[in-house]
């Protein structure tokens, strides 16, 4: 090759690097592209592999953002919170603007705090803050804001910025629950009526995980209308809840038995077949261990009805 075409196609190559995300043109940042390259080729099958590649290229270019970003999916592709969290803070550091980094960071940081170091909340609010920040319409951040907010108790800025995630984005699913959850907590009923029924008029069944926040809504409406003391409304959102969720919480199928059970006149056929459902399923084996109190209640009202 002569020697004004290497210096051409050095230079098409550093601007393909450049445009990968370094900040400078060497060797080492080719190589390291490569080897991110690779980690791409392996990560879904061999993510272990993957993380190696990815962390030799970080070696040879620490000023490589995207390259901290495809090692922080890995990681969470194997749930280690700790190493993507510290993954993400070193992205942050290279390229502050980048709201991604922040929500995954303070997300990394949330789910080390559910699995029992509860002080990874607050440590989770200063990166979800920042991407609030950087980017004020991202509303998964406003939701783990608002969820690290809850768990350090200030349940006035959970409400806040829960509120601005539905604002942001009302068709996620898992955004309505959560909000309605601390309204029943503080007894504001009419509040979490509010959202309850605004999620379950927004959101359509028949994905898993609209299905699993279906259910959950329905579920609390249940226990605002419990409380009212409206049977009949309480009865149709345990339907639904029953109709969405039915097969994978078979809790649902107590909760709908035992209302039809203490309806004034019970419904005693319905009541009978759904706790014999319950108890058929649940009573037995694994389960029952899982549901012990309900299992007795079951057994009880079975007895009562004349189903044993």
């Amino acid at each position: 090759m002569k020697l004004g075409s290497a210096v051409r196609s050095w230079a098409g190559i550093c601007g393909i690097v450049l445009g990968l995300g370094a900040t400078s043109c060497s060797r080492d940042h080719i190589e390291a592209i490569n080897l991110a390259n690779e980690g791409d080729q392996n990560v879904k099958v061999n993510v272990t592999g993957a993380i190696q590649k990815y962390e030799e290229a970080i070696r040879l270019d620490p000023t490589n953002h995207r390259i901290f970003w495809k090692l922080a999916q890995a990681y969470q592709k194997i749930e280690e919170w700790d190493k993507m969290a510290s993954t993400l803070a070193r992205a942050t550091a290279v390229a502050p603007t980048f709201a991604d980094y922040h929500y995954r960071q303070g997300y990394a940081l949330t789910r080390i705090a559910d699995s029992g170091n509860h002080d990874a909340y607050e440590e989770a609010k200063a990166p979800l803050k920042k991407c609030i920040e950087t980017d004020p319409n991202y509303a998964e951040c406003y939701y783990w804001y608002g969820w690290a907010l809850l768990w350090t108790d200030d349940e006035q800025g959970a409400i806040d910025n829960l509120s601005k995630a539905i604002e942001h984005d009302p068709s996620i699913p898992y955004f309505y629950p959560e909000l309605a959850e601390i309204y029943l907590t503080l007894q504001y009923y009419d509040e979490a009526e509010k959202v309850l029924k605004e999620g379950t008029r927004l959101i359509a069944p028949g994905d898993e995980k609209a299905d699993a926040a279906l259910y959950g809504m329905y579920t609390l409406l249940s226990v605002v209308y419990q409380v009212r003391g409206d049977d009949a409304q309480r009865l149709s959102v345990l339907e639904k809840a029953n109709e969405v969720g039915g097969e994978s919480h078979p809790e649902i199928a107590f909760n709908l038995g035992s209302t039809y059970a203490v309806m004034k006149p019970p419904q005693k056929e319905k009541a009978l077949q759904l706790l014999k459902q319950f108890n058929k399923r649940s009573c037995t084996g694994a389960g029952k261990k899982q549901f012990q109190a309900l299992c007795q209640e079951c057994s009880d009202l079975l007895q009562r009805l004349g189903g044993n």
